[in-house]
């Protein structure tokens, strides 16, 4: 890691921490929208579409998405979750079938029209359900019905602090992977998609996530017979925050692109800071739910 890239993070990390434990669920949910928009934007720019313009028209498209759902939650009853629920179980189960992406990245070579459609598509699919996550998370899940006139996050304050515990369990196993993978690495995870990749970065990433998890669950009120629960759960989210990197990694390089971008002085782009956070954030939401944390 170099000297630009830990001042980067140093900056970063508490200013992520302070939104999320300080910030109302719709502030932040604005915040995460104009991050992961952004993450959006270099995402379209790797699926090659290189002008301003329509790449500003789908990014609109994409937060008027984000509105109306919102929109189409809140009646004069209350606000109801049910179709953030729906939409964070679809995001899950996309990132499941991102394996076949992966498997057969080949299928998505080339500048043809039919596989740009197919990137511009998945990233829509990764953003929007991850944003919705992100929203359930942090609002302790909205209670079905909550009164329209309380403010989100008040429904629960724990919220905070499992939408801190999902985020940290990726931060951890991203730096977890990747000091595994320098000393320990020998078995390549994704050759052909991430060289640097490795099965032993892999496992420590895995080690680290899980780990941190159950620390900060704890702080977010996990009890100890849950923790094993919850040990699944984090495990899960790490595995998708892997297969999240990779879709990444495989949209730059048949991009041919290093990084993402470069408006993170050492990290690259900001989709080079969210890939795992994308996938990982619906499987952890949606664990969470199953399991009743």
């Amino acid at each position: 890691m170099t000297r630009t890239r830990v001042i980067a993070a140093l900056v970063m990390a508490p200013a992520a921490i302070a939104a999320i434990l300080l910030l109302p669920t719709p502030w932040l949910a604005a915040l995460a929208a104009l991050v992961m928009l952004a993450g959006l934007w270099e995402w379209l720019r790797l699926a090659g579409i290189d002008d301003s313009l329509p790449r500003t028209v789908l990014v609109g498209l994409n937060l008027l998405l984000m509105v109306l759902l919102v929109w189409a939650s809140r009646g004069d009853d209350g606000f109801s979750p049910a179709l953030f629920q729906i939409v964070t179980l679809a995001g899950a189960l996309a990132w499941v079938l991102a394996l076949l992406w992966l498997w057969r990245p080949g299928f998505t070579a080339g500048d043809r029209p039919w596989t740009r459609a197919f990137k511009l598509a998945a990233g829509t699919v990764a953003v929007v359900p991850a944003w919705c996550a992100l929203c359930l998370v942090h609002s302790g899940g909205f209670t079905e019905l909550a009164p329209a006139t309380a403010a989100i996050d008040a429904i629960d304050a724990s919220g905070h602090r499992w939408l801190l515990a999902a985020l940290a369990l990726v931060w951890a196993a991203d730096s977890g992977a990747y000091f595994a993978g320098r000393r320990f690495g020998r078995h390549k995870l994704a050759p052909t998609i991430s060289p640097n990749k490795t099965i032993e970065g892999a496992i420590g990433g895995l080690v680290a996530g899980v780990a941190v998890a159950l620390a900060f669950g704890a702080f977010a009120g996990a009890t100890l017979a849950q923790l094993p629960l919850l040990a699944l759960v984090a495990a899960a989210t790490v595995l998708a925050s892997i297969v999240g990197d990779l879709v990444e990694s495989l949209l730059k390089r048949q991009a041919g692109a290093k990084d993402s971008g470069t408006l993170i002085p050492g990290h690259g782009g900001v989709l080079d800071r969210i890939d795992g956070v994308l996938a990982a954030l619906p499987v952890f939401a949606i664990g969470k739910e199953m399991l009743g944390f």
